[in-house]
């Protein structure tokens, strides 16, 4: 009985293992990469936080403004868990800014304000 119970506990630690393994292995999400030869601010966010949804706003205000010259996208974490993985997202709202070649040049932790948010894509020059 004890070899029978052993073996059921370590068979199930084998799967359980590899079962994290498997989910931590980097995936490419369709369409996680920003369109080249255009910036881009992705927002990562969910439906529920209110930071996020005042981030939801900032970002339809700016993609309507800007969206000729910077990608403004929102990353839901219950619709795109891959792009959280592969970006590494710990805390939300989270900003991560990307160059035109599509490599994190910033990264900020919290809701901005729309001003807030042209600031910091002036400073990159993402913008003029």
């Amino acid at each position: 009985m004890k070899l029978l119970r052993g073996t059921f506990i370590g068979l199930f630690s084998l799967a359980v293992g590899l079962l994290m393994v498997w989910q931590a292995m980097p995936t490419q999400a369709q369409g996680s990469s920003p369109a080249r030869g255009k910036p881009a601010l992705y927002e990562f966010g969910a439906k529920y936080c209110i930071p996020c949804k005042q981030m939801k706003e900032v970002m339809a205000a700016l993609k309507t403004s800007h969206g000729e010259q910077v990608e403004f996208r929102m990353v839901y974490v219950d619709e795109q868990k891959p792009l959280f993985e592969q970006y590494k997202i710990v805390a939300i709202p989270t900003q991560v800014f990307l160059n035109a070649e599509g490599k994190e040049v910033d990264r900020h932790l919290g809701a901005l304000t729309k001003e807030e948010v042209l600031k910091k894509l002036k400073e990159l020059k993402f913008i003029k």
